[in-house]
């Protein structure tokens, strides 16, 4: 019932939350001489506090209209090209310029990990100038009616493949984080069917690859509880009256909850300075500490048979380093990979995925030429800058782009393996 509560506790909050932004309104309101004292915004700062940490955050906007090709703005539009019950294919088409040569095709895999694939939204900003961008929308699961199935890890393999069938040959597919496990097997399976929608390229980064390596809390929490534990204390069935009522879940809110728990003290400095910055009425800080919240707070359920099948094999059993990975009762096996280059990026400071556990694919994937194949390691960067942020935007997207042009099908050349921080060898 703990979800119940959940929600009851957001519906009976509701009025309250409602009456201080209302006064909040009233307080901030110019036309108020008190809105020009301490004692004013204090209390407005105090009212907005309140009401952004009891509200419930909704799924954020793309918002990207626009991008740089060649020195000169063109517009981009979303457009959903591909739709499944759980996933839509959102493509940004670009309005090239007259004369503009053919970019790669990239298939951004976004993370099915408890938030919104807007949260790839700088990741996307930045390949957007050198690639024909695509990305993979997943769906709230508490918003798929139990009438649609279920979606396991199976299933997830299953879209990238049919994704990857959709957008043709010569498609260059990026995972961000969890789904480098899937993406992984998605190509072997392809491979090992010498299907020739197979991509030309893979990046994995910040991925769970092998978790036996460097593992960090989030590893040795699923080491520490066995299966049954988390069937039977974080998942739940979706409340009345939400369309997925009685689908079993794991909720947003306790993965989000699990998150800000590893950086609970930085979480609440931001939140005190944030409260700073509106009484001193410093508009900046206080803008992008919004921003930033509103995208980090706002969290999707997932299919209980996804997450905890994926807790028991990339997690628990390590099946895919070992060996031991079905896919629809086939074993998945990375040596199968011939065709597809492969670049693995890592942050080196990234508490989620341990240094090393994304280059273990460089690992297992055994039959990748060399000269199809690079490592990064980013200094300086922990989990979310190795897809996002000013380094990713500097270092890590101009290498992606780099890699795949010179992997695309129609025309290959050796690249460098780039080690650590732009030393190669």
């Amino acid at each position: 019932m703990f979800y119940q509560f959940y929600e009851l506790n957001h519906a009976a909050l509701a009025p309250f939350r409602a009456a201080a932004d209302m006064m909040r309104l009233a307080y901030a309101n110019p036309l108020n001489p008190l809105s020009h004292t301490v004692f004013g915004r204090t209390l407005t700062a105090s009212l907005e506090v309140f009401e952004r940490t009891t509200r419930r955050y909704g799924k954020p906007e793309f918002g990207l209209h626009q991008t740089q090709i060649e020195g000169k703005t063109v517009s981009v539009h979303e457009k959903i090209v591909w739709k499944k019950p759980f996933c839509n294919l959102i493509h940004f088409e670009r309005s090239l310029p007259a004369g503009h040569s053919a970019d790669p095709r990239i298939l951004i895999v976004a993370p099915m990990s408890g938030h919104y694939a807007t949260l790839l939204r700088g990741t996307v900003e930045a390949l957007l100038p050198g690639a024909d961008v695509y990305i993979t929308d997943w769906i709230d699961a508490r918003m798929v009616p139990m009438t649609e199935g279920t979606f396991d890890l199976e299933d997830y393999i299953d879209y990238v493949i049919e994704m990857l069938h959709h957008l043709g040959p010569d498609t260059h597919v990026v995972a961000v984080c969890q789904p480098s496990v899937p993406v992984l097997a998605a190509a072997a399976v392809m491979e090992a069917a010498g299907d020739r929608l197979a991509p030309s390229s893979m990046t994995l980064m910040g991925g769970p690859i092998d978790t036996r390596i460097n593992p960090t809390a989030v590893n040795q929490l699923a080491k520490d509880k066995p299966l049954e534990w988390f069937a039977d204390n974080v998942v739940m069935n979706v409340p009345w009256p939400q369309p997925g009522f009685m689908r079993p879940v794991y909720p947003g809110f306790l993965q989000l909850s699990g998150f800000m728990s590893m950086n609970l003290d930085r979480h609440m400095i931001a939140h005190k300075d944030f409260f700073v910055h509106l009484v001193k009425n410093d508009g900046e800080p206080a803008e992008k500490h919004r921003d930033f919240y509103d995208e980090y707070l706002a969290v999707m359920d997932l299919t209980a048979e996804f997450y905890l099948q994926t807790v028991d094999q990339v997690f628990i059993k390590h099946a895919l380093p070992k060996g031991e990975l079905m896919h629809r009762g086939e074993r998945v096996d990375p040596s199968a990979i011939r065709n597809i280059a492969l670049l693995t990026v890592e942050g080196e400071n990234d508490d989620i995925s341990g240094v090393g556990q994304t280059h273990a694919a460089q690992t297992i994937c055994t039959n990748i030429p060399d000269h199809m194949r690079m490592h990064y390691l980013q200094p300086d960067v922990g989990h979310y800058g190795v897809f996002n942020g000013s380094r990713f935007r500097r270092e890590i997207a101009p290498r992606i782009l780099a890699f795949t042009r010179e992997h695309a099908r129609t025309g290959r050349s050796v690249v460098k393996r780039v080690i650590k921080g732009g030393k190669s060898a």
